[in-house]
């Protein structure tokens, strides 16, 4: 199939791009690298009377080092994680999820802030982010606003933002050079969605200690608490709760998913390092 008809609006600029956003209303939908959303034109699953490009805009390709976190702009691709041309504050996280992340040519074209607006419950991004403590910096008529990464996903293909609101980047802590991670999914074959993801983390010099767990029929959920991984993994009944809390509306084979993915990322965290 083809697109159906639909303008196309090039953007030089942030106030640019939300302003053709709010003009256009709903109708109206940001391309940026169009990995998702130029298959849903072609199969009419998406149906914009305006397109909105955005690649154009050189804030949005913009990576900014503080002191204390990373700005990377919603243009980064998953190949600048992936090959290391871009700042990685999270102790090597980013670039080992992003590896995984489709194939190269996605990953080439493919980018963060494309991937955190489309809301995938499967896609590896809207799991990494939260795991790692993120924040969403969007942009709209009133000015900006940040939105913690934990709750900027509401369901399914469901985000925080709103009409003409534009996703301008996210600012990821830096992690400490202790910090732990582990991040599982289950895949039928390489560069296919997730069917279940569990993540962990750990930092001991703030005392950060998270886990993810997603590809669910929904957002995310996100867990937290000092000894919580070291609770899960001596108390099998606490860990059957959470699941059961998590898995809800899954089946059993998708439960039984996301329980192994569990289980592998917690003995990765009790690991030797």
């Amino acid at each position: 199939m083809k697109a159906v008809a639909y303008a196309f609006e090039a953007a030089a600029s942030v106030d640019a791009a939300t302003l053709a956003l709010r003009a256009g209303g709903w109708g109206a939908k940001p391309i940026a690298g169009g990995q998702s959303l130029g298959a849903m034109l072609n199969l009419r699953l998406a149906q914009p009377e305006t397109l909105v490009d955005l690649d154009g805009v050189a804030e949005l390709a913009t990576v900014r080092e503080a002191a204390d976190h990373v700005f990377f702009g919603t243009m980064t691709t998953h190949a600048a994680f992936e090959d290391g041309r871009v700042p990685d504050p999270s102790g090597g996280l980013m670039s080992f999820v992003a590896r995984s992340i489709a194939y190269r040519a996605v990953r080439n074209r493919g980018t963060l802030g494309g991937s955190l607006c489309h809301a995938d419950p499967a896609a590896d991004w809207v799991s990494t982010l939260p795991l790692l403590g993120a924040t969403v910096v969007v942009a709209g008529e009133h000015g900006r606003r940040d939105i913690p990464a934990a709750v900027f996903m509401t369901s399914a293909f469901e985000t925080q933002l709103a009409e003409g609101e534009l996703l301008v980047g996210v600012r990821v802590p830096r992690r400490s050079t202790d910090v732990r991670w582990s991040y599982r999914k289950f895949s039928r074959k390489t560069g296919e969605f997730s069917h279940a993801t569990a993540g962990a983390l750990v930092d001991p010099v703030d005392g950060t200690e998270r886990l993810v767990l997603g590809a669910l029929d929904g957002a995310p959920r996100v867990f937290e608490g000092a000894g919580l991984l070291r609770q899960l993994c001596a108390d099998t009944a606490r860990r059957d709760a959470l699941l059961d809390d998590a898995a809800q509306g899954l089946d059993d084979t998708r439960r039984a998913l996301l329980a192994e993915m569990l289980r592998l990322a917690l003995n990765d965290m009790e690991a030797p390092r």
